[in-house]
């Protein structure tokens, strides 16, 4: 039987590794885990202003846009959760939704704000960035710069020869599978994810590399989930080295100006200046929504394939055991919903979901009391459910 870390507990601890980022102001240094415990005013504020907390990077949008049109009919849905029906103003209301958008064929059927928001305003993503690495590993590999999913990590991070990862994949990795010894626990001031990548231990070693490398291995490599947003930072430090530069200036290539995001990027950057691989991206919610399109397009962008042919099927399919209800699980930095869809998600809120044989996309970005709870998902995918239906049932 294998140890499963919770999906609970997994998605409650995906903002990253608590202090592998910088403050823009070194006298009042503000470590994420900060975030966890911001005020309802400084959550409207600082999610939407993130580059004025931490310093980042940009991720650069192209001159032209990808256009969204405005379905003729719109959506606005009731759905039932704890016994009560639920219109979604109340729903965005009680629940601090910032915003919420949903596409139906490439069309947007539903786009409302909350929270002082404006359609202008970026967000930031938490652990959705985690789709965004993963998507560019996909091009990587494309770009003849990854040789192969199954290579060796330390081919790419030879600085880590020697250590756990000897002979972990970049599959295995993408998995959360590698089997080295991680504790994400962030009640524990001494947990691997309070500790990691604050400091630049080693001059010209990666900060997170040179913590993770240190750590013992608990697991045969791709035999156990263990949710670990220190080694997703890690595969953005892989991504980086095989494709030598940044993974802002990537993802502008990439994704940004061939695909035709409306607004530049902002990506958070640890104490070496690299981008967070597990965390830390900011972008409008129409472009989460693009990013969606993108993904359900296969990885196209403006007819060029970014990504190889079978990339998004195997990283959207489940490919191991993560604890969710059967056939749920987890693919390569994405989460695989029981009823067919696929989804990238944050904690306090924000998910990209994809329901690809309903061509249906559903954004939510928000500013939840919590970072996660039982209360809180249920509410979402009670949310989530009664938009489908009414897509499906065409009300």
């Amino acid at each position: 039987m294998r140890k499963i870390v919770g999906l609970a507990l997994a998605l409650a601890l995906g903002a990253g590794a608590a202090g592998a980022q910088v403050s823009l102001d070194p006298a009042s240094p503000a470590p994420i885990a900060s975030i966890l415990g911001w005020s309802p005013e400084r959550q409207a504020s600082g999610y939407r202003d993130i580059e004025h907390v931490f310093k980042t990077h940009t991720i650069k949008r192209g001159k032209t846009v990808h256009p969204l049109p405005v379905a003729a009919k719109q959506i606005d849905p009731t759905f039932t959760y704890d016994g009560k029906t639920w219109t979604i103003d109340a729903y965005m209301k009680a629940y601090r939704v910032s915003g919420l958008l949903v596409l139906k064929d490439g069309k947007i059927v539903l786009e409302k704000y909350g929270l002082g928001r404006k359609p202008t305003d970026r967000w930031t993503s938490f652990s959705v960035a985690k789709s965004v690495t993963s998507t560019l590993v996909g091009a990587a590999i494309q770009d003849g710069k990854i040789k192969s999913i199954n290579d060796p990590v330390t081919t790419y991070i030879p600085e880590l020869k020697g250590s756990a990862y000897e002979g972990v994949t970049v599959r295995q990795m993408l998995m959360m599978s590698s089997g080295v010894k991680w504790n994400e626990n962030y009640t524990d001031p001494k947990s691997d994810v309070a500790l990691a990548g604050g400091t630049v231990a080693e001059p010209g070693v990666n900060p997170m590399v040179s913590y993770l490398r240190k750590l013992p291995r608990a697991h045969e490599p791709g035999t156990t989930f263990n949710y670990n947003t220190g080694e997703t930072d890690l595969v953005g430090v892989l991504v980086s080295k095989a494709v030598g530069e940044p993974l802002a200036q990537y993802a502008s290539e990439k994704i940004w100006r061939p695909y035709g995001m409306d607004e530049d990027g902002i990506w958070m950057t640890d104490p070496g200046g690299q981008e967070r691989g597990g965390t830390g991206i900011s972008m409008t919610l129409r472009d989460y929504a693009r990013l969606g399109l993108f993904i359900e397009g296969g990885g196209v962008a403006n007819g060029k394939r970014i990504v190889p042919p079978w990339w998004v099927a195997q990283a959207t399919a489940r490919e191991i055991d993560n604890g969710t209800p059967a056939p749920g699980g987890y693919g390569y930095f994405w989460w695989i919903r029981p009823n067919g869809a696929y989804e990238a998600v944050g904690i306090f809120g924000q998910s990209v979901t994809t329901f690809p044989a309903d061509r249906l996309i559903i954004v939510q970005n928000a500013a939840w009391p919590a970072p996660t709870g039982k209360a809180l998902s249920a509410a979402r995918n009670a949310m989530i459910e009664g938009i489908r239906k009414a897509i499906v049932s065409g009300s």
